[in-house]
């Protein structure tokens, strides 16, 4: 059964989410549709500038960068597919446009089996070198949360645990906001805490989404446009 990766993940309570969040989290590989989301963000990027040196050396990974800024549009793009190792993914890709440089921000979520349960594990930046863990909840509310745990680099052969006091979580909350605009919109907030130096990255706005079909090959299952495509994968966990 084709069952999107964030509902496998929550079971019922996929169904206390806002009608609106799980028609955006409901994408299944073979679909033949993937997502565009296009708004702004309220505020991006790094605020504290003795950091901004340090990720720019890092920028190329299309994971974190230097810039900050406010009122920043943005768009994003959500694939569902399945990854070469057969696990069913959603790739985003989110093009960041500040003024003078747009920044490239992806990463693939796939689906896995922990201890007999399904669990999310998150592979970041175009090379997919680090990988997180992904821990989900529903409030109250009907929004979804959602807290990076531990984190791997993978470097050539070698898979490196960042030991509590040097990795950073990252804390979401994404939620429909009627009130957002004529229709309503979208919301989303981020925050990636590092437990030494306070805050890294932040990033939180609004944004209108809607489905649009592939052309083409659409109907695979493993369909990934090219330029969605990392420059390799990963499959350990």
């Amino acid at each position: 059964m084709n069952v999107p990766i964030y509902q496998q993940v929550l079971g019922t309570d996929f169904a206390r989410l806002q009608p609106e969040l799980q028609e955006y989290f409901s994408l299944v590989p073979g679909s033949g549709r993937y997502g565009i989301g296009e708004g702004t963000f309220d505020v991006v990027g790094c605020r504290q500038e003795w950091l901004r040196p340090l990720l720019r050396l890092t920028s190329s990974e299309e994971a974190f960068f230097p810039e900050y800024g406010e009122n920043i549009p943005f768009r994003i793009e959500n694939h569902a597919h399945q990854d070469p190792f057969g696990r069913s993914s959603l790739t985003a890709r989110r093009e960041i446009r500040f003024p003078g440089r747009t920044r490239i921000f992806q990463d693939t979520t796939s689906a896995t089996i922990r201890n007999g349960s399904p669990q999310l594990v998150d592979y970041v930046g175009r090379y997919r070198r680090m990988v997180t863990d992904l821990n989900l909840s529903v409030t109250p509310e009907g929004r979804l949360r959602g807290v990076s745990e531990a984190s791997r680099l993978f470097l050539g052969p070698l898979r490196v645990p960042l030991p509590a006091p040097v990795d950073a979580k990252a804390y979401a909350e994404q939620w429909w906001d009627p009130a957002g605009g004529t229709n309503g919109k979208h919301r989303i907030q981020v925050k990636v805490i590092q437990p030494q130096i306070g805050l890294v990255l932040v990033y939180a706005g609004s944004f209108d989404y809607r489905l649009r079909p592939y052309t083409g090959r659409s109907a695979a299952q493993s369909f990934l446009p090219r330029y969605a495509q990392p420059d390799r994968w990963e499959n350990r966990v």
